[in-house]
């Protein structure tokens, strides 16, 4: 008995190598399943694909050729592109195979690629939902020929991405919907403007999914809500297009006298959006708010486009909320590119709480070609964590889990631009000024505990405070407060990031500080104040009204 129950034991344990030893690696699933049935007919020695593109896929040498393979393809080849590279998130949107097969942003692909050929399996559908994501898992985890890095369930994903054909949203059951348009944009023209619209909500709600679809042409859409420091005054108009420009491309100062106070809560630069915030996360919009909704389209046509966007915010019950999400906005205003130069800016923001990152996505003008974010601090300093080469409709990072960037560690943007032109960029709202910003959205730990460490009366934590009176004629009041002695910059910039006076350039002891600004002199309008310290910066907007 116990001879056939060893001689059992060996039998299953055979069956199972056995079973290990042919489950294939997902290099292999990749070949099998996605390149032969979709490419290899015509990437085959011989053909005229194969001669015309260099890359040969048949299962003999397929990966050989694609690892870190240089494209045919002078256009890609001349951005710096591989055939496919092995630097997992750092490679994606680096590899021409991915560019090639991405269906879903091919809008990307043929307005910022027109010479990269065509979307691939040439003359047939794109490939399968759960192939791409199966291809995406293999590149980031660094495209290994051995091993298996991906579950090949995935595949069983048979749906396929299809053209949106512009349509109205259909209204949330429990929620509200935003609808703006149609609107005219003129030729050779960059439309932006604003709309206040007001809510009518008697009591908080909370918003765990957001909707966005917008005709082409958008630049970016994005819904803001005022902080409570804005004076009744400055509130617009509820139900009015407030545009930026005038019909000859200089700005509306008026339309801008609110902006100082925008605080943001939802957006993007996709013309579809459906995005849901992780389970049990929801955005908290206070009663009896107004959203003022901010729309830049970019008409680089000789006729007149239209515009247009249904957005639909929906609620969830507080009863379901466990954490409450917060926005991210970092930015760096102090740009400036000289001209015929590639330039690399880096900015560090440092957080003193522990965040739970769920979300981020960049926002950048069309002199930008890197916008890379790396943790700053902790034992993961310097891993990268967001990268994307494409200004126009950047990826949105969903980060399930969360990103845990711990208090007293940050976010380093390191942004790179090429200034093709003949003058000096600064920052500005233009498609051709420039910016470094990055958006998303975070909690906090449900429990918090702060240690006192014996200190009395000093803060806890770096903040620059709103400058009061906000708007302000001639002088206003700028708080500080320092948790520890540090170095002090403080400066004063205009709206194009150039800088209009520096405040403080000095060692300071912990405390609270203040100090006041008088802008005789200097012309009516929108202001920056900039705190940077060795471990924090931070800025505030500021309205100077004579």
């Amino acid at each position: 008995m116990k001879y056939k129950t060893k001689l059992t034991l060996l039998f299953l344990f055979i069956c199972s190598s056995n079973n290990v030893a042919q489950q294939k690696s997902t290099w292999e699933v990749i070949q099998d399943k996605i390149l032969t049935p979709n490419c290899t007919s015509c990437h085959v020695a011989g053909s005229s694909f194969a001669i015309q593109s260099g890359l040969v896929l048949t299962k003999d040498v397929a990966y050989k050729n694609i690892a870190n393979g240089t494209p045919n393809n002078e256009a890609a080849r001349g951005d710096g592109l591989l055939l496919v590279g092995n630097k997992g998130l750092e490679s994606l949107y680096k590899s021409y195979l991915w560019e090639k097969i991405d269906a879903p942003d091919q809008e990307h692909f043929f307005s910022d690629h027109p010479y990269y050929g065509s979307l691939m399996p040439l003359g047939a559908p794109p490939l399968t939902n759960g192939q791409l994501k199966f291809m995406k898992e293999w590149i980031l985890a660094g495209i290994p020929e051995t091993g298996i890095v991906a579950d090949e369930s995935i595949l069983e994903d048979t749906s396929r991405f299809e053209i949106p054909e512009f349509q109205p949203l259909l209204p949330p059951e429990h929620g509200v919907q935003l609808h703006l348009g149609p609107f005219d944009v003129q030729p050779n023209f960059e439309r932006e403007f604003f709309y206040y619209l007001p809510l009518n909500n008697k009591e908080e709600i909370f918003i765990n999914r957001v909707e966005i679809n917008m005709r082409r042409g958008s630049h970016h859409f994005i819904a803001y809500q005022f902080n409570s420091e804005i004076p009744d005054y400055l509130i617009p108009q509820a139900n009015v297009i407030r545009d930026i420009r005038n019909s000859d491309g200089s700005y509306n100062i008026l339309n801008l006298l609110a902006t100082p106070f925008h605080t943001f809560v939802t957006g993007t630069q996709w013309p579809n959006l459906n995005y849901h915030l992780p389970p049990g996360v929801a955005l908290r919009l206070p009663a009896n708010i107004g959203l003022d909704l901010n729309l830049h389209y970019v008409n680089r046509t000789d006729e007149i486009m239209q515009g247009e966007i249904y957005t639909n915010l929906h609620f969830v019950e507080p009863k379901d909320v466990v954490h409450e999400a917060k926005t991210l906005n970092l930015g760096k205003f102090d740009i400036e590119l000289p001209p015929h130069q590639v330039t690399t800016l880096t900015k560090v923001f440092t957080f003193w709480e522990t965040r739970y990152i769920f979300q981020l996505f960049s926002h950048a003008h069309e002199h930008m070609t890197e916008f890379r974010v790396e943790i700053d601090g902790g034992p993961r300093n310097g891993d990268l964590v967001y990268i994307t080469y494409d200004w126009e409709h950047p990826p949105i990072l969903e980060l399930d889990p969360p990103l845990v960037i711990e208090e007293g560690q940050g976010l380093k943007l390191i942004t790179t631009y090429n200034n093709w032109t003949d003058r000096t960029l600064n920052f500005g709202l233009r498609s051709d000024d420039e910016m470094m910003i990055l958006f998303g959205g975070y909690y906090l730990k449900t429990a918090t505990s702060v240690e006192d460490n014996g200190r009395v009366n000093q803060p806890e934590v770096f903040t620059l405070e709103q400058n009061y009176p906000n708007p302000f004629n001639p002088q206003t009041t700028i708080s500080y407060k320092l948790p520890q002695q540090t170095h002090v910059n403080l400066a004063i910039y205009d709206i194009t990031g150039r800088i209009v006076e520096q405040l403080l350039d000095d060692t300071q002891p912990a405390g609270v500080h203040q100090i006041i600004w008088n802008a005789n002199g200097a012309p009516s309008g929108m202001y920056i104040v900039r705190i940077k310290t060795d471990s924090f910066q931070s800025m505030r907007k500021m309205l100077y009204l004579k």
